[in-house]
């Protein structure tokens, strides 16, 4: 049986621009080769990376404690809850219209899965193109996929919800009832609609709401 692993993830590049609005990373080393060998044996010597960013850079998960103060963190996410989930796609590519209604998942079996919305609006990483018009979930769909039991929700978009209005009501829909949210994800035109699992494990850091994941589909 052949068994392929599908890389959902954008890079994360000194100066890359996430969310417009936002601090980009700043990338160098705090311990240089160069400067290791004083500290080691002569031919044996080290880089020690360095990295400034806000939590939310690059492909990243949202906990509860993003949204609401009482909610769960990093810390106290459960690996069931994101990694070796089954997965559902659903295709939104190409579509004039920006909002993913509930007309997008009806008959769609969607408990314990985590749930992929495919845009196509990653074609706009990186570029200005991207922080503009994007496709976003509706606050009736977030209530669906909550009611229908949604393990997981992610987006290949710049923002689950209309970045154009304050109010957020995927986010607090989704994360209120404890549904953890990846945004900012890439290839899901490589997936099939069902038959694949999916991993997007952030750092366990105490205190954080949101971290930067390598997302990636297990397709047998």
């Amino acid at each position: 049986m052949t068994r392929r692993l599908i890389d959902l993830s954008h890079d994360i590049s000194d100066g890359l621009v996430t969310y417009p609005g936002l601090p980009a990373p700043q990338i160098d080393e705090y311990l240089t080769r160069e400067a290791s060998r004083a500290r080691y044996a002569p031919g044996t010597e080290f880089s020690i990376g360095r990295i400034t960013m806000v939590a939310n850079t690059g492909t990243y998960l949202d906990t509860p404690f993003h949204r609401f103060e009482d909610g769960f963190d990093l810390a106290g996410l459960k690996l069931e809850q994101v990694a070796d989930l089954p997965g559902v796609l659903v295709r939104a590519v190409g579509e004039s219209e920006r909002r993913i209604g509930v007309g997008r998942f009806e008959g769609m079996a969607v408990e314990g899965k985590a749930v992929l919305i495919h845009t196509g609006w990653d074609r706009n990483w990186a570029t200005p193109a991207y922080g503009e018009g994007h496709p976003f979930l509706t606050a009736e769909g977030a209530a669906w996929l909550v009611e229908n039991g949604a393990a997981l929700v992610g987006i290949d978009s710049l923002n689950i919800d209309d970045g154009a209005n304050g109010t957020r009501p995927a986010h607090t829909t989704l994360l209120r009832a404890g549904v953890p949210i990846v945004e900012h994800l890439t290839g899901l035109e490589q997936l099939p609609l069902a038959g694949f699992r999916f991993n997007a494990v952030p750092a366990r850091v105490a205190g954080m709401a949101t971290w930067p994941v390598r997302a990636y589909a297990v397709i047998e």
